[in-house]
This record gives C-alpha cells, structure tokens and sequence, in this order.
C-alpha cells in the first residue's frame, strides 16, 4: 500500500499509465479555442454563431450525461469507452477541418457534445476502481495535474502553430492526432480493474465528487453528473418544489442557487470573450496566448486551494473568489471603454485572464468543499441530480443569453452583465454559511458562532 505523497512534484505521476490522459487533454484544450476561431476567422461567422454552436454543444452534453451514466453502470467496460470516446475525438476533429458553412460545423460539435460525456464519466470510475482507498487523493490528484499539464501542451502547440499562419483547419488535424494517441495508449496500457464500482459510489468519496463538481480544464463547464438517473415521471416541477420546501430551513438550496449564478456568469463570460479577442484585433496566436494564462494560473493555484481552505475557511474563500472574479469581469468590460492599441490589449488580457483562472481554481476548491460539507448522511445522488440538473441550465442559459446579447452587438453589456450576476451569487453564500452554523448549533444545542471565522469552517486538505 502506497503512503499519499503531499508535495505537487511527488504526486505528479501515481502511475505512468496516467501520462495516457495528457494527450487527450491538449487536443480538448486546443480544440476549445480552435472552435470559435474556426466560426469567426474560417467561416466568417458571427459573435451570435458562436453562441448558437455553444448551446447546442451545452445542451447535447446535458442530455447525454444520464445516458452515459447509465451506460458506465451497465456495462463497466471503462478501457473501450475511452477508446470510443477518444477515437470519435480524433474522427470528428478530422472531418470539421473541412466543413463548408455553419451549420455542418454545429452538426459536428452538437455530436462531440454528445459523446464528450462518456469519457468523464470511465476516467473517475477508472481511477476510483485502480486505486485503494488511501491512495484515491493522490490518484486523483494526479489524475487533475495531467489534465492541467495536457492543456498547456494543446495551448502552446496551437500557439506555435498559428505564431506565423492562422492555420487553424491543419491545426484540427494535430489535435485529432493527439487524441488518436491517447486512444492508443490506454488501448495498450490500461487494462479494465478486477471490480466494479458505480457513479453512485463517486459521491461517497471526496476525492473522485471534488473530480466531478470542476470544470473541465478545457470547455471550462462541469460536465453534469447525475449518480442516480433522473425518474421520469410527470410533474418535475411540483417535486422540485417539494424538495425545496423539505430543504428549507438547510443552506443546500443557499449553495445550490449560488453555484447556479457562478456558472451562469462564468458560461455567459466565456463564450462571448475569445469573439471579443478577435474584435479587439488579437490574432489567433494571441488568444492562444491569453488561454495559456488561464490554464497556467489554475495549473499553479490548484495544488495549495486545499491549504488556503485550511487557513482562511471555505466560506470565506469562496466569497473572495468570486469577488476576485467579478472585477476581472468588470475590468474587462473595462478594456471596451478605450481603443487599446494590439500589444496592450494583448498584455492587459494575459493579466486579467490569468488572475480568473486562479480564483477559478479557488472556488472550485471551496465551493465543492460547502456542497459536500451540505450533502451530509442523505441521499447524495438525488441531491447531487439537482446540482447537475441546475448547472447544464446555467450552461445553455448563459450560451442563450450569450447569443440574445450578441444582437445588441455590445461585449460591455455582456461583460457588466456577468459581473452583476456574480456579484449577487455573494451574499448567497453568506446566507448559506449562516445558515449552515445555526443547524450545526441546532445539533450541538450551543450558541451558533460568528458564520465566516475560519475555526467555524474546519476544511480537509485538497
């Protein structure tokens, strides 16, 4: 049995067929900024466009979740769903390098949309099932850092690619390439565990909830996860009320409510932001550049958010995250007020966007520790289905959103809108750290202490 090494160097590799996942990971973060650029630049496309091809990729993504989930339980074949999953990568990432129009690019990303699902969902089961229970941290913790360290290698090659020429369709096919290689490798060194575990079983360990509640390092949405697959039967709305009414006097529906303004704003803000690169002059090599900042800022915050939530307390820390985040917004919607010259505008975007993708990683952290800290002895899977079913909403309505403000033509709007709707997620999450200290008071049968005080907040280690 492996002790858990706690240092970011020591864990980088919990085994080397881990290194399998880095490919993939550069070829979904490179595709992720060649999907607009290839609407925008290619196809001489729209803002609105690119909204549209984001929600039919957010949307396809929602619906597939369950089927996927579903999938993963029945047939716990994790090794061939991703090699499908990655194989289909590299198949579709080829074809859209030669799409004529639009709407055959929003054909094939709606179909990426719906497969990109499969593969979350055999990744956590897989290392859920490889590893033993004290080694899952640093598994998963490993699992995250080669996800980082693949989004780097994916944004600088398509950097170095497009430096001289906006190569984007050639580009398609590095990607599809990279993908393809680690379809390979885990056909070669990954072999299907000995037992079987199921997506219900995730919620039970920290480690593999906190994998599925981020974002994912390159579409920078949570794929949705749903450990028990939704009833189908009628009045969806008069249950969700009950349940609302049942959690009441909880601060679950205070986190559930605050998350959903946090996607909401983050989906509304990234979809509309690499159209205004474009806008404001950068080349492609450039809004390259301005994503590596993001994923280099996340790659280095991540491994000490766990600390930062041991000495400043969750509650506290997702407050200041998401206010960190929102005068990155409102500093952007700054950037419109001024005609910035290429290198500035260049140079004030590497700086703004770098600074959102460490208090991303910050809130990540902390606001799947308060969800997890709110789940307690209950049902986790219904619970956990609401938090889904609320985030894929927040996904497709800020993509809609995205493309009804993309009308007005005005990315100051968008911008101002995404920190408005930021700023009003905070008090939420106050109220829900109040509300969270007088149940615990309740339970204890003392006075409930001050709500944001780190010693009120005991937080584990990421």
């Amino acid at each position: 049995m492996s002790t858990p090494l706690r240092t970011w160097s020591g864990r980088l590799v919990a085994r080397p067929w881990l290194v399998a996942f880095v490919p993939i990971n550069a070829a979904t973060a490179g595709f992720a900024v060649v999907l607009p650029l290839l609407i925008l630049i290619s196809l001489h496309g729209t803002w609105a466009e690119v909204a549209v091809a984001a929600t039919l990729f957010n949307t396809a993504v929602i619906l597939s979740s369950v089927a996927w989930g579903h999938l993963a339980d029945r047939f716990p074949r994790r090794r061939l769903f991703l090699i499908l999953n990655y194989g289909a990568f590299a198949g579709l990432y080829a074809i859209l390098a030669s799409v004529g129009n639009v709407f055959e690019l929003y054909a094939l990303y709606t179909v990426i949309g719906l497969v990109s699902p499969a593969g979350v969902s055999a990744s956590n089961l897989l290392i859920l099932e490889k590893f033993r229970e004290t080694e899952r941290p640093v598994a998963f913790a490993s699992f995250q850092e080669m996800s980082m360290v693949g989004s780097l290698v994916g944004l600088l090659i398509g950097f170095l690619w497009t430096a001289s020429d906006d190569a984007l369709r050639s580009l398609l096919f590095v990607l599809g390439a990279l993908a393809a290689v680690s379809a390979v490798a885990v056909g070669i060194g990954i072999r299907d565990p000995a037992r079987a575990m199921t997506t219900a079983q995730v919620a039970q360990h920290p480690e593999s909830l906190f994998s599925r509640l981020r974002p994912h390092v390159a579409w920078r949405i949570p794929i949705p996860f749903f450990p028990r697959r939704p009833p189908w039967r009628p009045r969806p709305v008069a249950r969700f009320r009950a349940w609302a009414k049942e959690e009441l006097r909880h601060e679950l529906p205070l986190v559930l409510a605050a998350s959903f303004l946090f996607n909401l704003s983050s989906n509304l803000f990234n979809i509309s932001y690499t159209p205004y690169l474009y806008t404001a002059g950068l080349a492609a090599s450039s809004i390259f550049l301005v994503n590596l900042s993001n994923n280099f800022a996340q790659t280095l915050v991540f491994p000490a958010t766990g600390g930062l939530a041991n000495r400043i307390g969750i509650d506290r820390l997702v407050g200041r995250a998401s206010y960190v985040r929102s005068l990155g917004y409102l500093a952007t919607a700054g950037f419109t007020f001024a005609a910035l010259a290429r290198g500035a505008s260049l140079g004030a975007n590497l700086l703004v966007y770098g600074i959102l993708g460490g208090s991303i990683a910050v809130y990540t952290t902390a606001s799947s520790l308060m969800l997890f800290r709110g789940l307690g002895p209950r049902d986790p899977g219904r619970l956990l289905g609401v938090n889904s079913a609320l985030g894929g909403a927040a996904a497709v309505a800020g993509a809609g959103l995205s493309g009804v403000l993309a009308l007005l033509g005005s990315y100051r709007v968008v911008f101002l809108a995404a920190s408005a709707i930021l700023l009003a997620s905070i008090p939420i999450w106050t109220l829900a750290s109040v509300a969270y200290e007088r149940r615990r008071s309740r339970a204890d049968g003392e006075p409930a202490p001050r709500p944001a005080s780190p010693a009120a907040t005991p937080a584990k280690p990421h």
